[in-house]
């Protein structure tokens, strides 16, 4: 907490310090100066002409912390993102890993798989075969096919691995209210008395992810249960925050909404979609190279919609509710 910026709620990053004692990320100052008077956003001390002064020892703090962050993340992403266990098995029918748990679930249990290690050795014979074909009567460069062997399967291992989502405080609706861990979120009629940030939106009960997605192969389940009204997908970087926009393809948003009973896809117009009853757990599965967005009854894995489109720029989850019953990822 000590180590959040007051403005963006975040960790600090190039933290700088006011006469008054209080610190901020200097783009965030910055931004808040250039539309107000020159104060200090949090005692509306004024601050003075000259530029402030970097706080260099909660820079050094703030960047460690980042750091350990970084790495508990990397750790993270070689778990599966449905059951937490390790991902020591591949799939040979679906060609991605998996770990013991999804193996024997109905949608792997009938397909070979093999342990990871052993994967990679197949893989290694193969891309050797592979090299010798498209070389024959050619001394093969060995090492520019076998050095950074086992970095690419495991780099195409990680662009198939579930995306563990977590929202960002600093564009939650004021009337929206987060988990500690970042990982659910549910409507308050009183709204918080949050920073006016420009990333933020302001209108509608709306948030998005942490992360943008710019390539690659990601899929996150979302808990709804008693939540009966909800919009859940993804939404284009660019999307406007203090305007009211219909989340449809054409202004960046592919989604899927229940309300008032109903289930529908926002495509333009909206496609009522037939359920034998709202889905407890819905699974987005984005394909950004393919350009799909797919989603699932995470329970019987059957598919309720799918949206193509070439995408243009980076996408961020995105969620929005006016339920008290929150939404878990």
């Amino acid at each position: 907490e000590d180590l959040t910026c007051p403005v963006c709620c975040d960790i600090f990053r190039d933290p700088v310090l006011l006469p008054c004692s209080h610190s901020f990320c200097r783009s965030c100052l910055k931004r808040w100066w250039d539309t107000r008077i020159r104060e200090c956003p949090v005692c509306r001390r004024k601050g003075s002409k000259s530029p402030p002064l970097s706080n260099l020892a909660l820079k050094n703090v703030c960047e460690a912390l980042l750091q350990v962050r970084r790495q508990d993340s990397q750790e993270e992403q070689v778990r599966c993102g449905v059951h937490g266990e390790k991902l020591k098995l591949f799939c040979l029918a679906d060609e991605e890993p998996i770990c013991v748990v999804c193996q024997a679930s109905k949608l792997h249990k009938s397909h070979d798989c093999s342990p990871v290690e052993e994967a990679i050795l197949e893989c290694k014979d193969r891309d050797t075969v592979d090299g010798l074909e498209d070389m024959s009567g050619l001394l093969m460069d060995e090492t520019k096919h076998l050095s950074n062997l086992k970095y690419s399967v495991w780099e195409k291992i990680l662009d198939n691995v579930d995306y563990s989502v977590t929202l960002d405080p600093s564009t939650a609706h004021p009337c929206l209210v987060l988990s500690e861990d970042l990982t659910s979120l549910h409507y308050s009629k009183q709204p918080s008395s949050c920073p006016d940030n420009p990333e933020r939106f302001h209108v509608s009960a709306e948030a998005v992810g942490s992360t943008s997605l710019g390539s690659g192969n990601h899929r996150w389940v979302v808990e709804t249960g008693s939540n009966q009204d909800w919009l859940l997908g993804v939404a284009s970087l660019s999307t406007p925050r203090n305007a009211e926009v219909a989340a449809r393809p054409e202004n960046g948003f592919w989604t899927l909404c229940f309300r008032d009973g109903e289930l529908r896809a926002m495509s333009s117009p909206p496609t009522p979609l037939t359920v034998a009853s709202k889905p407890g757990q819905v699974r987005v599965q984005l394909d950004y190279n393919k350009g799909t967005v797919s989603f699932f009854d995470h329970a019987d894995n059957s598919l309720l919609y799918e949206f193509t489109q070439t995408f243009k720029e980076p996408l961020l989850p995105y969620f929005y509710t006016q339920s008290s019953h929150p939404l878990r990822i």
